[in-house]
């Protein structure tokens, strides 16, 4: 179904208005020049309802993203936080993606946006999967990409910006034209950074690594994996991780809130491990999944529950 032909509601700078009718116009400054900021937040079907998942790190992170890229937000978080809530009801959700987005308008034109003003839209929808049932399953394939990862000082890599994306549309586009699921992309030093739309993390020996957070995202999901691998008792590592690590490892698995936790098992045309989803990727994505769904109740601190309108 095509994203703009759907029933439905968007909350669009304070106001709800049909889904259809979320337009914007065609001199908007961040449609021109890309300067903007959004999130992916997922809610999950639980036994008492929908419930976003960290939702608060989530807007936090948005806000921070605002102040690294200079937009002033015209919204205080509780306001955005309450519409998120309310997209997920509105919509009549029991699970779905829920999108901010943070743009500038069409009040003026030119490289500077100083005089655009800040605009703020939340929209909500389901969505399954992001690589596929079977990626989450079976695991993927995945293409090292031609395109590097930003440097640190060309793009400000803590923020989940707009601009951000291209250069994941590039590295994703060529991973599937040559027959791949998704793409991994390397710092401009040659160093493993992340997927187009993930963290990786590499296991080896029943250790588990990752790439240090410099050009890549610090993503809620990485962030929740540290913190369920901490309590399964296994060790997370942060260093430099060279692409051939990537050929010999044990296990593979990519993280983020759309592709959630799902295994690699093949980059490059080599098979990881034993080319399937291994035991420590699979723990995790138990413990991932119930905390999601409210069944591990230790972390029902990270579930927003959404009252039904």
């Amino acid at each position: 179904m095509s994203m703009e032909n759907r029933d439905g509601w968007i909350w669009l700078d304070g106001e709800w208005t049909p889904w259809r009718e979320a337009r914007i116009h065609a001199m908007t400054h961040t449609l021109h020049y890309g300067l903007g900021c959004f999130e992916g937040i997922r809610a999950y079907r639980t036994p008492t309802g929908p419930a976003i998942f960290r939702l608060d790190d989530h807007l936090e992170r948005l806000f921070e993203s605002a102040q690294i890229l200079g937009i002033d937000m015209p919204f205080e978080r509780a306001a955005l936080r309450r519409a998120c809530c309310e997209a997920v009801s509105r919509n009549g959700l029991e699970a779905g993606y829920i999108r901010p987005l943070v743009f500038l308008g069409a009040e003026k034109a030119g490289v500077d946006p100083l005089g655009a003003a800040t605009h703020v839209m939340i929209a909500a929808w389901p969505w399954g999967a992001y690589l596929g049932d079977d990626g989450i399953n079976k695991g993927i394939r995945v293409k090292v990409s031609s395109f590097s990862r930003h440097h640190v000082n060309i793009q400000m890599c803590r923020a989940k910006s707009v601009s951000t994306y291209t250069n994941s549309i590039l590295a994703c586009r060529e991973a599937r034209s040559d027959g791949y699921d998704e793409a991994l992309l390397l710092d401009t030093d040659g160093f493993v950074a992340e997927g187009p739309g993930e963290n990786v993390f590499v296991i080896k020996r029943g250790i588990i690594y990752e790439p240090e957070i410099t050009s890549a995202l610090d993503g809620i999901t990485r962030r929740t994996i540290h913190t369920l691998a901490r309590e399964a008792g296994y060790e997370i590592v942060s260093r430099r991780i060279t692409r051939d690590e990537l050929y010999v490892a044990d296990e593979l698995f990519f993280s983020g809130t759309a592709a959630e936790i799902t295994p690699v098992v093949e980059v490059d045309r080599r098979r990881i491990g034993a080319g399937e989803p291994g035991p420590l990727t699979r723990n995790l994505q138990s413990r991932f999944f119930a905390c999601v769904t409210d069944s591990d109740k230790k972390h029902s601190d990270w579930l927003t529950h959404v009252q039904p309108r």
